[in-house]
């Protein structure tokens, strides 16, 4: 399964990061193939589109995505959380390609957000360093339409995030930051969709069987509910796999 490359244009201008993706900075950047499910099984077509639109300058990587969503509900309000409690969006960087010592960012329609990382897979016996905030780092989600009101059909939630070269420096090798043109990373987007009933009003969601997501931080430990729609897929379920990721290349102009 080959991945998926994305060609990641040099910005004019900053974004405003308010969740909008309104910014004119954004506007004259390539939108991505639509998420897949995370086997790549063409029988398990996501049932709502999720997409995204990268960029960087000087100080930023930027990174917008537009989730399209009938039901927007959020429970999580406390910074690092476990944000896959909650349907959530999910970004993971490996700056080296290396698949190890790589940073995982997440974030809710509250826009509430956990930030970790691992030095090695799960599969390999990692184990996740927790609170690894960035400083400096800008994060936003906007709503198009209420949130956690049943009795309104929404259109979805988009989410803007500017992660910090001199953060993301901690997670390459070879400390270059920013990328040089024609750089590729190894990156991965996913959305976790939860199904939900409706109760007293209120959206509820069905939790997983199998291990309490309490116990265990790595979500490949539970029986699956939910959707797991990616960018580019990993041919079973298991995000932390990160050679196979996509590839995001630095570019100038489209």
């Amino acid at each position: 399964m080959n991945p998926r490359r994305y060609h990641c244009q040099r910005m004019a201008t900053p974004s405003l990061i308010d969740g909008s993706m309104r910014d004119p900075a954004w506007r004259d950047l390539p939108w991505s193939e639509d998420f897949v499910d995370i086997t790549g099984s063409e029988d398990l077509k996501p049932s709502y589109r999720t997409r995204l639109k990268m960029g960087w300058d000087d100080d930023y990587l930027y990174v917008g995505a537009e989730l399209e969503e009938p039901h927007v509900w959020g429970t999580i309000t406390q910074k690092n959380a476990v944000m896959f409690e909650d349907n959530d969006f999910e970004v993971f960087i490996d700056p080296d390609g290396d698949g190890l010592n790589y940073y995982e960012f997440e974030i809710n329609a509250l826009g509430s957000i956990w930030e970790l990382s691992l030095p090695k897979p799960y599969g390999e016996g990692g184990v996740p360093l927790l609170g690894c905030n960035m400083e400096g780092l800008q994060s936003a989600v906007h709503v198009r339409g209420s949130i956690n009101d049943p009795s309104h059909r929404d259109e979805g939630w988009s989410v803007e995030v500017a992660f910090p070269w001199k953060e993301l420096v901690k997670y390459h090798k070879q400390k270059v930051v920013p990328p040089a043109v024609g750089d590729v990373w190894k990156m991965n987007f996913s959305r976790v969709q939860w199904e939900h009933e409706i109760i007293d009003g209120r959206y509820v969601r069905i939790p997983p069987h199998g291990t309490p997501l309490a116990e265990s931080l790595n979500p490949e430990e539970q029986e699956h509910p939910e959707n797991n729609w990616v960018w580019s897929p990993q041919g079973e379920v298991n995000m932390h796999l990160p050679l196979r990721w996509g590839e995001v290349e630095f570019v100038s102009k489209a």
